[in-house]
Protein backbone atom coordinates (compact mmCIF):
# COMPACT_ATOMS: atom_id res chain seq x y z
CA UNK A 1 0.00 0.00 0.00
CA UNK A 2 1.46 3.36 -1.06
CA UNK A 3 1.12 6.06 1.62
CA UNK A 4 3.56 8.67 0.32
CA UNK A 5 5.37 9.52 -2.91
CA UNK A 6 8.47 11.67 -3.21
CA UNK A 7 9.88 12.45 -6.63
CA UNK A 8 9.85 14.81 -9.60
CA UNK A 9 6.69 16.18 -11.18
CA UNK A 10 6.66 14.93 -14.75
CA UNK A 11 3.23 16.07 -15.99
CA UNK A 12 0.46 18.25 -14.55
CA UNK A 13 -2.97 17.70 -16.16
CA UNK A 14 -6.49 18.92 -15.43
CA UNK A 15 -7.28 16.27 -12.82
CA UNK A 16 -4.03 14.43 -12.18
CA UNK A 17 -0.26 14.62 -12.13
CA UNK A 18 2.43 12.12 -13.00
CA UNK A 19 5.20 11.89 -10.43
CA UNK A 20 8.49 10.29 -11.45
CA UNK A 21 9.94 8.23 -8.62
CA UNK A 22 13.18 6.54 -9.60
CA UNK A 23 12.19 6.34 -13.25
CA UNK A 24 8.67 5.05 -12.59
CA UNK A 25 5.82 7.46 -13.36
CA UNK A 26 2.92 7.30 -10.92
CA UNK A 27 -0.41 8.80 -12.04
CA UNK A 28 -1.86 10.62 -9.04
CA UNK A 29 -5.35 12.16 -8.92
CA UNK A 30 -5.34 15.41 -6.91
CA UNK A 31 -7.72 18.25 -6.00
CA UNK A 32 -7.25 21.37 -8.12
CA UNK A 33 -5.85 23.18 -5.06
CA UNK A 34 -2.96 20.69 -5.06
CA UNK A 35 -2.51 20.60 -8.84
CA UNK A 36 -2.26 24.39 -8.97
CA UNK A 37 0.84 24.24 -6.77
CA UNK A 38 2.63 21.58 -8.82
CA UNK A 39 5.24 22.57 -11.40
CA UNK A 40 6.67 20.18 -13.98
CA UNK A 41 10.29 19.42 -13.17
CA UNK A 42 9.94 20.37 -9.50
CA UNK A 43 10.58 18.10 -6.54
CA UNK A 44 7.42 17.10 -4.68
CA UNK A 45 6.29 14.97 -1.76
CA UNK A 46 2.63 13.92 -1.63
CA UNK A 47 0.61 12.02 0.94
CA UNK A 48 -1.15 9.20 -0.91
CA UNK A 49 -4.48 7.43 -0.51
CA UNK A 50 -4.41 4.14 -2.44
CA UNK A 51 -7.65 2.64 -3.72
CA UNK A 52 -7.62 -0.90 -5.10
CA UNK A 53 -10.50 -2.53 -6.95
CA UNK A 54 -10.75 -5.66 -9.05
CA UNK A 55 -9.98 -3.61 -12.15
CA UNK A 56 -7.76 -0.70 -11.12
CA UNK A 57 -5.31 0.74 -8.62
CA UNK A 58 -5.85 4.48 -8.18
CA UNK A 59 -3.65 6.90 -6.28
CA UNK A 60 -4.94 10.16 -4.78
CA UNK A 61 -2.40 12.75 -3.69
CA UNK A 62 -2.43 15.59 -1.15
CA UNK A 63 0.16 17.93 0.33
CA UNK A 64 -0.82 17.09 3.88
CA UNK A 65 -2.24 14.28 5.99
CA UNK A 66 -5.17 16.49 7.06
CA UNK A 67 -6.40 16.80 3.46
CA UNK A 68 -6.05 13.06 3.03
CA UNK A 69 -8.10 12.45 6.17
CA UNK A 70 -10.85 14.79 4.93
CA UNK A 71 -10.83 12.92 1.61
CA UNK A 72 -11.56 9.74 3.54
CA UNK A 73 -14.19 11.35 5.77
CA UNK A 74 -16.07 12.96 2.91
CA UNK A 75 -16.53 9.59 1.25
CA UNK A 76 -18.31 8.23 4.32
CA UNK A 77 -21.18 10.54 3.35
CA UNK A 78 -23.93 8.96 1.27
CA UNK A 79 -23.58 9.91 -2.38
CA UNK A 80 -20.04 11.30 -2.08
CA UNK A 81 -17.39 9.46 -4.06
CA UNK A 82 -13.78 10.24 -4.84
CA UNK A 83 -14.63 12.75 -7.57
CA UNK A 84 -16.90 14.84 -5.35
CA UNK A 85 -14.49 14.62 -2.41
CA UNK A 86 -11.67 15.94 -4.60
CA UNK A 87 -13.92 18.74 -5.86
CA UNK A 88 -14.80 19.80 -2.29
CA UNK A 89 -11.14 19.82 -1.25
CA UNK A 90 -10.30 21.77 -4.39
CA UNK A 91 -12.80 24.46 -3.38
CA UNK A 92 -12.39 24.64 0.41
CA UNK A 93 -9.28 24.45 2.55
CA UNK A 94 -9.49 21.88 5.37
CA UNK A 95 -10.05 24.62 7.97
CA UNK A 96 -12.82 26.18 5.86
CA UNK A 97 -14.49 22.82 5.38
CA UNK A 98 -14.30 22.05 9.10
CA UNK A 99 -15.80 25.44 9.94
CA UNK A 100 -18.56 25.05 7.36
CA UNK A 101 -19.55 21.67 8.80
CA UNK A 102 -19.31 22.84 12.41
CA UNK A 103 -21.45 25.89 11.62
CA UNK A 104 -23.90 23.92 9.41
CA UNK A 105 -23.00 26.29 6.56
CA UNK A 106 -24.51 24.34 3.66
CA UNK A 107 -24.11 27.30 1.29
CA UNK A 108 -20.33 27.31 1.68
CA UNK A 109 -20.07 23.60 0.86
CA UNK A 110 -22.45 24.06 -2.08
CA UNK A 111 -19.96 26.48 -3.66
CA UNK A 112 -18.18 23.34 -4.87
CA UNK A 113 -18.79 22.70 -8.58
CA UNK A 114 -21.04 19.67 -8.95
CA UNK A 115 -22.26 19.74 -5.34
CA UNK A 116 -25.92 20.63 -5.05
CA UNK A 117 -27.90 21.66 -1.94
CA UNK A 118 -28.92 18.08 -1.07
CA UNK A 119 -25.36 16.73 -1.12
CA UNK A 120 -24.10 19.79 0.77
CA UNK A 121 -26.74 19.21 3.43
CA UNK A 122 -25.75 15.56 3.77
CA UNK A 123 -22.11 16.55 4.17
CA UNK A 124 -22.75 19.05 6.99
CA UNK A 125 -25.28 16.74 8.65
CA UNK A 126 -23.44 13.41 8.50
CA UNK A 127 -20.06 14.90 9.45
CA UNK A 128 -21.32 17.29 12.13
CA UNK A 129 -19.96 15.16 14.99
CA UNK A 130 -16.53 14.84 13.36
CA UNK A 131 -15.82 18.43 12.34
CA UNK A 132 -15.19 19.92 15.83
CA UNK A 133 -12.02 17.84 16.10
CA UNK A 134 -10.67 19.69 13.07
CA UNK A 135 -11.62 23.26 13.91
CA UNK A 136 -10.75 25.95 16.42
CA UNK A 137 -14.30 27.33 16.51
CA UNK A 138 -15.73 28.01 19.95
CA UNK A 139 -17.53 24.81 21.06
CA UNK A 140 -20.38 26.94 22.41
CA UNK A 141 -20.89 28.36 18.94
CA UNK A 142 -20.89 24.88 17.43
CA UNK A 143 -23.57 23.84 19.95
CA UNK A 144 -25.62 26.94 19.17
CA UNK A 145 -25.44 26.28 15.42
CA UNK A 146 -26.61 22.72 16.04
CA UNK A 147 -29.44 23.94 18.27
CA UNK A 148 -30.57 26.42 15.62
CA UNK A 149 -30.40 23.79 12.93
CA UNK A 150 -32.46 21.39 15.02
CA UNK A 151 -34.88 24.13 16.17
CA UNK A 152 -34.14 23.70 19.86
CA UNK A 153 -32.34 27.00 20.55
CA UNK A 154 -33.87 29.37 23.15
CA UNK A 155 -36.57 31.46 21.47
CA UNK A 156 -34.90 34.87 22.03
CA UNK A 157 -31.66 33.57 20.51
CA UNK A 158 -33.47 32.02 17.58
CA UNK A 159 -35.48 35.21 16.99
CA UNK A 160 -32.34 37.37 17.15
CA UNK A 161 -30.52 35.19 14.62
CA UNK A 162 -33.57 35.25 12.36
CA UNK A 163 -33.71 39.06 12.58
CA UNK A 164 -30.04 39.38 11.57
CA UNK A 165 -30.54 36.94 8.70
CA UNK A 166 -33.49 39.07 7.52
CA UNK A 167 -31.14 42.05 7.49
CA UNK A 168 -28.99 40.24 4.95
CA UNK A 169 -26.38 38.45 7.07
CA UNK A 170 -25.63 34.77 6.52
CA UNK A 171 -26.84 32.40 9.24
CA UNK A 172 -23.32 31.33 10.32
CA UNK A 173 -22.29 34.98 10.75
CA UNK A 174 -25.55 35.84 12.50
CA UNK A 175 -25.23 32.86 14.84
CA UNK A 176 -21.66 33.82 15.74
CA UNK A 177 -22.71 37.40 16.48
CA UNK A 178 -25.69 36.34 18.61
CA UNK A 179 -23.58 33.78 20.48
CA UNK A 180 -21.13 36.54 21.42
CA UNK A 181 -24.02 38.81 22.34
CA UNK A 182 -25.59 36.13 24.56
CA UNK A 183 -22.28 35.63 26.39
CA UNK A 184 -22.06 39.37 26.98
CA UNK A 185 -25.69 39.93 27.99
CA UNK A 186 -26.09 36.76 30.02
CA UNK A 187 -28.99 34.34 30.27
CA UNK A 188 -32.47 35.80 29.93
CA UNK A 189 -31.43 38.62 27.58
CA UNK A 190 -34.27 40.00 25.48
CA UNK A 191 -34.38 39.70 21.70
CA UNK A 192 -33.81 43.42 21.14
CA UNK A 193 -30.71 43.32 23.35
CA UNK A 194 -29.29 40.35 21.49
CA UNK A 195 -29.95 42.04 18.15
CA UNK A 196 -28.32 45.30 19.25
CA UNK A 197 -25.23 43.56 20.63
CA UNK A 198 -25.15 41.20 17.66
CA UNK A 199 -25.05 44.15 15.25
CA UNK A 200 -22.14 45.59 17.22
CA UNK A 201 -20.29 42.29 16.85
CA UNK A 202 -20.93 42.26 13.11
CA UNK A 203 -19.68 45.82 12.79
CA UNK A 204 -16.27 44.99 14.31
Amino acid sequence: MIGKLTGIVDVVAADHAIVDVGGVGYLVHCPVSTLSRLVAGAHVSLMIETRITDETIRLFGFFGAEEREWFRLLQTVQGVGAKVALAVLGTLKPAELASAIAMRDKAMVARTPGVGPKVAERIVTELKDKAPAYTDIDPALVRLSGALDEKRAPQPVSDAVSALVNLGYGQPQAAAAVAAAARSAGEGAEVKTLIRLGLKELAK
